[in-house]
């Protein structure tokens, strides 16, 4: 619970300055002074947390868990403004300094309105650490899977970016949205698998980071993981391969093969990535070493040398499964991706050295014969996406028919389901690649 002084001070700070703002200029020593008090006010609060909160609770202004229910100055004036940008609150993270907050200032005295409004003019003035508070009803819109893991990608690029600029970068967010990612793994399975079809060749790290941990999900779900390790091997996988931000840049996009000496720099990603992800605050040590030893293999022949002899959780090996498949499926410069059939076929062929051969099994039973986003030819020779799998043991289908039986691509598809005594009128998979079709255009 915070003390009553704290909250008042911000408050009072950030009013005062946006006050001050409409009698001088920002560069006039009144106003900076201003600024600094805003500035040593929220240093006071934000000491040993990763963000504070600011908002309108049903009228009511708070700061974290304090709710000004007596009349304190500037609190009605900070209401009207959060109102008039339809804002329920706003989030200052750690790592906030004074140019934003100046900005910040500024932002709020003018007379825009929305939030639409507010989060152009952050972007605009390049702010990162403050972002606006959403309401209830984007949040319930954010749980589709689809809405889960543009936010994950979001978090991912916020992460990387503090990285970049040399800070350790805040768990909070990391943890709020890999539960969010939890929870539609536990209800949609198939649908969250899904999500990691989507792919971003110019910013493949990124996109790489999620589907890794989305299908990480998948493999944990697979393997019966409780809630809390499937929180554990969610987190440790979107942070996997965040030691690749202190190799040669050039070298982790290098299109062609790498030679010995710039692998031996690919190869002390793992290392690196433990360190940063140690540093983070509340990360548990199992999520290191999923960072420290997804290269290690299930042999452990693999590297780090270090990582090999360890003792390390079963989540690793799951992790190094989750890894591996989305690089088999994913279009490189120097490789064609796979079919999901194809990459299941190919984890098999690996497993037993590479890859754990329990987990490998249980997750291409879950999957399925067809795994979502597998394109099927049928008996009456028409084309079909999967497109919905049913998670009970009773396997269920749906397919959207993209080509008629004489392979014409259908201006309108249309979609059919097959039960577990009609999946067997799927008679093989088709390569998406050379029919043309982008699966992700129709999931």
């Amino acid at each position: 619970m915070l003390n009553e002084e704290s909250p008042r001070r911000l408050v009072q700070g950030l009013t005062g300055a946006i006050k001050g703002l409409r009698l001088y200029p920002l560069e006039h020593p009144a106003l900076r002074r201003q600024i600094e008090t805003l500035v040593d006010a929220v240093s006071e609060l934000i000491r040993g947390r990763d963000l504070i909160r600011i908002g309108n609770l049903e009228g009511t202004l708070f700061v974290e868990d304090y709710l000004f229910v007596e009349d304190c100055p500037g609190t009605d004036d900070l209401l009207q403004i959060l109102q008039r940008l339809e804002l329920d609150g706003m989030e200052l993270l750690y790592g906030i300094d004074e140019k934003e907050l100046a900005a910040l200032v500024k932002i709020l005295n003018e007379q825009s309105s929305g939030q639409a409004a507010f989060e152009q003019a952050i972007k605009s003035h390049g702010i990162k650490h403050i972002r606006p508070v959403r309401n209830q009803d984007e949040d319930n819109d954010e749980e589709t899977p689809r809405a889960v893991y543009n936010r994950a990608l979001d978090v991912v690029d916020r992460i990387f970016n503090d990285v970049r600029m040399g800070e350790i970068p805040a768990s909070d967010e990391v943890d709020k949205t890999v539960k969010s990612m939890v929870q539609v793994t536990l209800t949609e399975p198939h649908a969250m698998f899904a999500m990691s079809m989507l792919k971003d060749y110019d910013n493949y790290t990124f996109t790489h980071s999620v589907n890794v941990a989305v299908l990480a999900l998948t493999v944990g779900r697979a393997c019966n993981l409780s809630e809390a390790q499937l929180r554990q091997i969610g987190i440790g996988a979107l942070l996997h391969d965040i030691g690749k931000l202190e190799v040669d840049w050039d070298i982790i996009n290098k299109p062609g093969s790498l030679t010995d000496e710039e692998f031996e720099q690919v190869k002390k990603h793992p290392q690196l990535g433990a360190t940063i992800v140690g540093q983070m605050e509340g990360i548990e040590s199992v999520i290191v070493d999923i960072v420290l030893a997804h290269h290690v293999r299930h042999n452990r022949q693999g590297y780090p040398v270090a990582a090999q002899a360890k003792s390390l959780s079963p989540l690793v090996d799951m992790t190094a499964i989750a890894d591996t498949y989305d690089a088999m499926t994913t279009l490189r410069s120097y490789q064609r991706p796979m079919t999901p059939r194809g990459a299941t076929n190919r984890l098999r062929e690996i497993s037993g050295t590479m890859l754990n051969p329990e987990y490998v099994e249980n997750f291409i039973r879950f999957l399925g014969p067809y795994p979502v986003g597998s394109l099927v030819r049928l008996d009456s020779n028409e084309i079909g996406l999967v497109s919905w799998v049913g998670a009970t043991k009773k396997r269920e289908l749906t397919l959207k028919i993209l080509f008629d039986a004489s392979g014409r691509l259908l201006a309108k598809p249309h979609d059919i389901n097959l039960v577990e005594d009609e999946i067997r009128r799927i008679i093989a998979e088709v390569d998406p690649f050379l029919k043309g079709i982008k699966v992700t255009d129709y999931l």
